[in-house]
């Protein structure tokens, strides 16, 4: 049934490519966007944990990966068969411990039974050993084009799978109070340097060397913090991207319901009515 499910699937992709203006018009290149804009729905919908909207945005994901491989089978350069049978093929590759057959199977050194982080050790060996994927650094398998923040939190994950990593968690909090008083001496140069106030966002156009040299400075120690905390993250256990798409729904429902009540008070949403917009922040707070 599935396979037969998805031999109709495919068809309906290729009947589309043919005969839709818009799809005749797309290349791998071209559907990128949308490709990353449908799986971040995706991601969405099952944080929301809705099924039904699951269902439908998975399926859209699913259309994009079909859809941009065979744009290269036209091209003669791999089918889509190929690319499943690719995929097949690695995944009993690399779970070694679940199939008897798999080529990994000269990898497995202990037993990975109810522990995940064994699996992970075994999958990058297999990578390494097996597939020939060794590189300079253990950095190089991250994508270039990843989001910043999970980026970082890759890197940050890497490093300490190779052994580059803080002994406690005491020593990354110290350490990112360090980066905070770094970027700090950094402000104070910029402050200087423009009699900057402090009361409304720093907003800078260096216009000499020594503006420019000044402003890149903050700009590298705000770097080096900000890389810290997402570290930070890690020894917390906690990864950095959820956790900020946590804090940006909780922003924005409180952020509209002071836009909602300052309307409805006959309140200008204007900083000289802060007070006001603060009072019903507080109150949006109790409300969760």
């Amino acid at each position: 049934m599935r396979e037969n499910s998805f031999a109709h699937f495919f068809e309906i992709v290729k009947a589309v490519r043919k005969g839709c203006p818009w799809d005749k018009e797309q290349t791998p290149l071209s559907l990128r966007t949308t490709f990353f804009e449908e799986t971040c729905e995706a991601i969405d919908a099952i944080t929301q944990e809705d099924s039904a909207h699951v269902k439908e945005e998975l399926g859209d994901v699913l259309l994009n990966v079909v859809l941009i491989a065979y744009l290269f089978e036209e091209k003669g350069l791999f089918t889509v068969d190929e690319t499943i049978k690719a995929i097949t093929e690695k995944l009993i590759r690399r779970h070694p411990h679940v199939f008897a057959q798999s080529e990994g199977k000269s990898q497995v050194t202990e037993s990975v039974a109810g522990n995940p982080e064994k699996v992970l050790n075994q999958w990058e060996r297999i990578k390494e050993n097996v597939e020939g994927r060794k590189s300079e650094s253990v950095l190089d398998s991250i994508p270039e084009n990843f989001p910043p923040i999970l980026k970082a939190f890759k890197m940050a994950k890497k490093a300490s799978k190779a052994g580059f990593d803080w002994n406690s968690i005491s020593e990354v909090k110290l350490k990112f109070c360090e980066e905070l008083a770094e970027m700090h001496d950094a402000f104070i140069d910029v402050q200087q340097l423009h009699n900057y106030d402090g009361l409304h966002p720093l907003s800078v156009i260096p216009k000499t060397e020594e503006e420019k040299k000044a402003q890149d400075h903050l700009e590298e120690e705000y770097g080096d913090a900000l890389m810290c905390f997402i570290n930070y993250a890690r020894w917390l256990g906690i990864d950095p991207s959820i956790a900020l798409q946590k804090g940006m729904k909780k922003f924005e429902s409180r952020f509209r319901f002071v836009e909602e009540n300052m309307k409805n008070s006959n309140i200008d949403m204007d900083h000289k009515n802060h007070m006001d917009m603060m009072e019903f922040w507080n109150k949006a707070k109790q409300m969760q």
